[in-house]
């Protein structure tokens, strides 16, 4: 699941300044009373019907991103229909235009291009967009793409330290509606991009050129899809439906796993697929390839990226294809949910494959205006908020590929507290302000002009657990891997994560050192809360089993660890790939362990055993394949005991992770296990960056606690299960059995529809009793009348699939728990399929161990099937 992200969505970045080249075609150039402005290259005359549309959009366009001609300029478009000669319109229309161009590009018959500036300084605002055309003389009818790229257009995520100062500018050109993707094959046209730069003063860079198309010339483009009149190639959809047509691809994410696929060839290089898309929804969207050396999509040949809901946008994801490409699959959802494609183009990333004109242009870049934040929580103490910025067409401040820690590329929103700032030009920004899923998100309307001015947020919330003795945690974020970048460093710093927790009111966030920059990372650990952590906001660092040692059993989370190696070294290449024995090394440290995104390999079903499944699929008798890297070995670890700390033996595994993978398997094997007598809890994580990259605190932990926040002690709570797991909108406060044999449980639910949910009170696995509550956030004190319960068994409340609370025991006569038969039966059929699945991946010097192991978990369901009571 986890693939380190190449790219963020496109905001190509882009230098530029000005180099004065002799002219080999022959034409006239116009000259303006602008001494600024270099005379273009002019067209006498060319057909008037095609000129007049193409002009008439990229007017429409203009409007479209806020850039509209002036009064004068529409008066002059509006004259072009009455206008006699195809030479009055030709030149009329350059008069209107002309003067927005950055550059004239000519195409000669031969497919030579020149390019020329349009102004020998051309301004730009610090952080600001500026809306340019260009200008095309198309002497070869060419009907490719004009692309424009440069050197200094790269993003700073993952830039050397050393190409950080060139890559100040940013720009995206503008091919959605109304306009259409490429050249007309007109000999006179016009292109738009959009440009902005941060920092200030006069810079010189280089701008690139590229048309696919030309004669005698290696072109960058590979595959071009629209989709007029059908999906030109993309099918196999999973989980999805798709509809084309009328300019655009409806893909239409039905189930948990939504993508489709199309055939391509190419030979092997460095590509990026460039889209413009709109989605409903935000999330984590992946990029698949295959070659015809290796047909199969899988985890190697994968690029993550984010895709962000409203405004349509241009993406941009980068790969490189080792062997001869065969095939791409998209999967641009996280779920259910529709995106739009209006236009996908495959290409060969710059300098790869392709021929390209450059020229040389000056930039001055005026300063921009400081808006200063003052943000203070409900109770007005300080705190982090945050801000997702956007100008009136959608775009996002700052820009992502501008973007380096602490702020994170791959998000849409920033972090910022009192007495921080934030150049903006000027302009007006729509601004949504939220402290974490207990606060009400607040829409703020910010007109900036000339002068500094303050952006004050003051916390509105529904809810504050802190105030109820319940402290919220993620036991599961990363600094490193998956969508964060390994340059300028490698990964981001503990400073950058406690920013993130404490903009989204995590008061406790684990941050887990894995395989990606684990050499690097590593130097953060100290056995204790970080020193940049500022209470009640602890941070520290500790282990996740994966991309290393254990990691095909399932990976591990390992919190509290007092040493971060086991013996034998200080990096990865020596720990087991049996997951009981790092268990065991763990547990006599005092670390609390569990494991990770549960529910990945758990999806399917390869067979059945016994059983009637219960409401929601809780619990069901599919036997899943065991082929992730969830909680897999888990079924296995959980019937064996280790040495804690002080020589007592306790359970090998504290926790079942949960809320980040899919809710229907993660309960199901927590509730097989429970239903075996194995007192087992569960704890609630995100995987960010790379279950999603949203935010830290998608999935949480709410441990109750006596008194101030202490770290020793929240861990402690989650290992003795005083608490309950949520994805934040949803709590289960409280939830105790009262004298009369009744429960009761504080509940709270704010839901985005604000329409009632429901609360159900959960026995042996099974719900006995329901109650509505409102879903607007309002506290509601449910009471559950006694149920029948005459033997000991396990009790939780959930609302799914927002929260759960962990388990209470009610005892009946004394009498210990009694196995449920079926559970046991399906917990040893799904020890038969782990083996099946797992064993290939341990060392040869642990096989027998890992047999050992297995065949000790076999013998445990069985007795307990030999004395469990029938269902």
């Amino acid at each position: 699941m986890k693939a380190r992200s190449l790219i963020a969505p496109l905001a190509i970045l882009l230098l530029v300044g000005v180099l004065a080249l002799p002219n080999f075609f022959s034409g006239k150039r116009d000259q303006t009373q602008d001494e600024s402005r270099i005379g273009l290259p002019r067209v006498e005359r060319v057909d008037a019907q095609p000129l007049v549309l193409q002009v008439q959009r990229m007017a429409e366009a203009m409007q479209t991103v806020g850039a509209p001609l002036a009064p004068d300029e529409i008066k002059q478009l509006d004259s072009l229909k009455n206008l006699t000669t195809d030479a009055e319109a030709t030149l009329t229309a350059q008069a209107i235009f002309d003067p927005h161009c950055i550059a004239a590009v000519e195409i000669a018959e031969d497919g030579k291009m020149l390019v020329t500036p349009a102004r020998a300084v051309t301004e730009l605002e610090e952080n600001g967009w500026r809306t340019f055309l260009v200008k095309v003389i198309n002497r070869a009818a060419v009907r490719g793409r004009l692309r424009v790229e440069s050197p200094n257009a790269q993003a700073l995520p993952n830039a050397l330290p050393s190409e950080l100062a060139s890559r100040w500018m940013s720009i995206s050109a503008f091919d959605g509606r109304p306009l259409s993707t490429n050249l007309s094959g007109l000999g006179l046209e016009y292109r738009m991009i959009q440009i902005s730069a941060i920092g200030q003063g006069t810079r010189r860079g280089l701008l690139e050129f590229n048309i696919s198309g030309l004669p005698g010339q290696a072109a960058t483009m590979i595959r071009q899809w629209r989709f007029d009149r059908d999906a030109d190639g993309w099918g196999e959809p999973n989980h999805a439906t798709l509809d084309a047509g009328r300019g655009s691809l409806i893909f239409h994410g039905t189930g948990a796993d939504p993508f489709m696929m199309t055939a391509v060839q190419a030979r092997a290089g460095n590509m990026k697929v460039k889209f413009f898309a709109m989605a409903e929804q935000a999330g984590i969207a992946e990029l698949y390839w295959a070659t015809k050396e290796k047909p199969a999509p899988d985890a190697v040949r994968k690029v993550s990226f984010p895709i962000h809901a409203g405004a349509a946008q241009e993406y941009e994801v980068e790969f490189a294809c080792e062997g001869e490409l065969s095939m791409l699959r998209i999967d641009p959802a996280n779920g259910p949910g529709k995106v739009r494609f209006d236009w996908m183009d495959l290409s060969y990333a710059r300098g790869d494959h392709a021929d390209w004109t450059t020229v040389e242009m000056d930039f001055k870049t005026i300063p921009s205006t400081l808006v200063h934040f003052q943000v203070t929580d409900a109770d007005g103490t300080p705190c982090m908020g945050a801000f997702e910025i956007r100008d009136s067409q959608g775009r996002i401040y700052p820009a992502q590929t501008k973007r380096i820690a602490p702020d994170f590329f791959f998000q849409t929103q920033i972090y910022r507290e009192s007495g921080e700032t934030l150049p903006l030009a000027r302009g007006t920004y729509t601004i949504k302000c939220s402290h974490g899923p207990e606060s009400l998100p607040e829409i703020k309307t910010l007109i900036v002009g000339e002068q500094p001015l303050t952006l004050r947020y003051q916390v509105k919330r529904w809810i504050d657990t802190d105030k109820f003795g319940y402290w919220s945690g993620d036991h599961h974020i990363h600094a490193a891997g998956c969508l964060h970048y390994n340059n300028p460093t490698q990964g981001v710093h503990p400073s950058d994560m406690l920013r993130h927790i404490m903009g989204e009111d995590v008061k406790v966030g684990s941050c887990l050192t894995w395989g990606p920059c684990f050499d690097y990372q590593k130097q953060f650990f100290t056995g204790k809360p970080a020193d940049v952590s500022r209470y009640p906001y602890l941070l520290r660092y500790d282990i996740e089993v994966s991309g290393f040692g254990s990691e095909n059993a399932g990976h591990l989370c390992l919190l509290n660890l007092k040493q971060q190696f086991p013996a034998g070294g200080d990096s990865m290449a020596h720990w087991p790939t049996l997951a009981l024995s790092t268990l065991r090394w763990a547990k006599q440290q005092g670390a609390v362990v569990g494991t990770a995104h549960s529910a990945i390999g758990l999806s399917g079903a390869v067979g059945r055993t016994p059983g009637v499944d219960g409401p929601l699929r809780l619990p069901n008798y599919d036997v899943p394949p065991f082929d992730g890297i969830g909680a897999m070995e888990y079924i296995v670890d959980v019937t064996h005991q280790v040495p804690n700390e002080h020589g007592t033996m306790e359970r090998a595994v504290d926790f079942l992770a949960t809320m980040n993978s899919e809710r229907e398997q993660e309960w199901n094997i927590w509730y097989h296990t429970l239903n075996c007598g194995i007192d087992m809890v569960v704890s609630g994580e995100t995987d960010f960056p790379c279950m999603s990259g949203e935010r830290v605190g998608k999935g949480r932990v709410y441990v109750k606690l006596d008194g101030k926040l202490d770290y020793d002690a929240w861990v402690q709570g989650i290992k003795q299960g005083r608490s309950y797991v949520s994805d934040g909108t949803a709590h289960l406060l409280d939830f105790a059995r009262l004298q009369d044999g009744s429960f009761a449980v504080s509940a709270a639910i704010r839901s985005a529809d604000l329409l009632e949910k429901e609360v159900e009170l959960i026995v042996n696995g099974l719900p006995v009793a329901r109650q509505m509550i409102a879903g607007d956030g309002t506290l509601t004190h449910c009471v559950f009348p006694a149920p029948e319960i005459k033997e000991t068994s396990w009790v939780a409340v959930r609302t799914f699939p927002n929260a759960h609370s962990n388990p209470l025991k009610v005892v009946i006569d004394g009498k210990p728990f009694k196995p449920r038969k079926e559970s046991a039966m399906w917990c040893l059929a799904a020890v038969d399929q782990c083996w099946k699945s797992k064993q290939g991946f341990y060392a040869p010097t642990e096989r027998e161990a890992a047999m050992a192991a297995f065949d000790h978990a076999r013998e445990y369901y069985r007795r307990l099937i030999a004395e469990a009571s029938e269902p």
